[in-house]
């Protein structure tokens, strides 16, 4: 992996733990979808028009990530609605890189080195840390949801991993993936809403701030398709979830949720894992 990847997965991870921060601070989960999937929306017309099409091979994982990071986004912010932050962001991003190197390693063939592994296994380790470092107890529900999210998270990782490999165009697989998004997540938020009057006028309230974190997110998400495309799942997968270094002085700061001692050592060891994953190359 070269520096100039390492370097703009590191700026996705930041990007990414600050969009999070966004959705879990606009109140109503299906607002928060509805406007960053309608960023999704527009950004992903534009280029779908102006971009590559993706080979016809890549279309049944596009169409599986789109079915799969609708469910992501709504059952996120649902887990934000019942659980700390600085719990449910780490814990779904762990869960992911666990997921995504064991698949990676096992269905894909990727060799990691032996200092690469230690990398991946020392981030891993740090972000499960950070979920349960807080000294208040995290309800059960919040704690499910959390769970299926990581779970989602590994699976459209590793379908887009396939998918983007057989596009032939990066980028262009990147724009109908959130072209599709921006068309599945409204709707589905739409139709779970019980009061569509009130859904309505909350994303006029909140258009602001959902439409900074859905071009966060859409940008942070076309850097690790396009790195996902050069260089190992698991590498860029570990990365990517470095983002909770952001999410917890996020989390810190305008949430007033306190890491503790564990917390502030995870982080640091997060940032050992990075450094070993770099020198592994």
């Amino acid at each position: 992996m070269t520096t100039g990847v390492l370097l703009a997965v590191l700026g996705s991870a930041i990007m990414h733990g600050t969009w999070n921060a966004i959705a879990k601070a606009i109140p109503d989960r299906l607002v928060a979808s509805t406007l960053i999937g309608l960023v999704y929306l527009a950004a992903g017309g534009i280029g779908a028009i102006l971009l590559p099409l993706p080979h016809p091979a890549a279309w049944p994982a596009l169409v599986a990530s789109v079915l799969l990071q609708t469910a992501y986004l709504i059952m996120l912010t649902e887990a934000y609605a019942h659980t700390d932050f600085g719990v449910a962001y780490p814990l779904t991003r762990g869960l992911a890189v666990l997921g995504v190197t064991v698949l990676a390693v096992a269905l894909l063939g990727e060799r990691l080195t032996v200092l690469q592994t230690a990398g991946v296994a020392i981030v891993i380790g740090a972000l499960f840390a950070l979920a349960f470092a807080r000294r208040r107890r995290t309800p059960r529900r919040g704690l499910l949801l959390a769970l299926a999210v990581g779970a989602c998270v590994t699976a459209y990782s590793f379908v887009d991993g396939i998918g983007v490999r057989a596009s032939h165009a990066p980028l262009g697989y990147a724009a109908w993936l959130f072209l599709l998004q921006g068309l599945t997540i409204p709707v589905a938020c739409l139709v779970l809403s019980r009061d569509r009057r009130g859904h309505l006028a909350g994303i006029r309230r909140h258009a602001r701030l959902g439409t900074v974190g859905g071009v966060l997110s859409l940008v942070a998400y076309t850097i690790v398709v396009w790195a996902q495309s050069i260089a190992p799942l698991a590498l860029v997968s570990a990365l990517r979830e470095t983002g909770v270094i952001a999410a917890g002085l996020i989390g810190l700061v305008f949430f007033r949720e306190k890491p503790g001692a564990i917390g502030i050592a995870a982080t640091v060891a997060a940032a050992v894992g990075i450094v070993a994953i770099r020198l592994g190359a």
